[in-house]
């Protein structure tokens, strides 16, 4: 019989930040500037195409659009990772790194090959990163908790502000210092999800350590993730 990690939050008691759980205002964080980094990037991606890669409309909105898609695709295998294999509190740490180099990359003046590389490593976090965390809010209640539906109003909250913030910001800085400039702050927003993250993971403890837990594992789901962008990057 194959084992896999169950991953139970800490209980919070006095530990409720208005009336939530800590870990939810954490993730809310985290998940704010993921959104940031995808809007943010995307704002910029078309316009980029057009006015420095000298895409015709069509060609530059059919990048957009697979791109979009395979994003939005990813996370069925990002979602069978974390639930067999690694843990969501895992997956959504790699993937905010993943994602991360993704923008960097795109933040590089080097031409065709670390743009579309840098798309590549974003379709691949967002795979990790996307459903993940979504499920890591569920179980911070118990299933007859209810404030369950209060915590993700709140955690959307998060998205809808990231997804505000993101245009308006990213798309200033790079129309105005330069669209390298713009993609790396969507970069850094990330860097910064991922460190709120990694200083608060131990809010959210496995019930128990299985083989499919270790860190050799985690090692690896985070060189197969960079390894998968290019592969996404040849098929965008």
């Amino acid at each position: 019989m194959q084992l896999q990690e169950t991953e139970i939050p800490v209980t919070y008691n006095s530990n409720d930040v208005l009336g939530h759980p800590r870990g939810l205002f954490i993730l809310s964080f985290a998940e704010l500037f993921e959104r940031f980094s995808y809007y943010g990037m995307r704002s910029l991606l078309i316009l980029y195409m057009v006015s420095q890669l000298k895409y015709a409309d069509e060609r530059a909105y059919g990048v957009y659009g697979l791109y979009a898609a395979l994003a939005y695709a990813a996370p069925l295998i990002g979602g069978y990772l974390a639930d067999k294999l690694i843990g969501f509190r895992r997956a959504i740490i790699l993937g905010s790194l993943v994602i991360a180099s993704g923008h960097f990359c795109m933040a590089l003046p080097f031409g065709e090959a670390f743009f579309y590389t840098g798309l590549g490593l974003i379709i691949s976090g967002t795979g990790l990163f996307k459903s993940n965390i979504s499920a890591l809010v569920g179980m911070l209640y118990k299933k007859e908790d209810q404030r369950r539906d209060a915590g993700f109003t709140l955690f959307y909250l998060g998205i809808n502000a990231g997804g505000f913030l993101a245009p308006l910001i990213c798309g200033y800085i790079g129309t105005t210092y330069g669209w390298h400039y713009g993609f790396g702050l969507a970069g850094f927003g990330m860097i910064l999800g991922a460190l709120v993250l990694l200083i608060n993971s131990h809010h959210f403890t496995p019930a128990e350590t299985t083989r499919f837990s270790g860190k050799k594992l985690s090692n690896l789901t985070l060189f197969g993730g960079l390894l998968a962008g290019p592969v996404f990057a040849g098929m965008v």
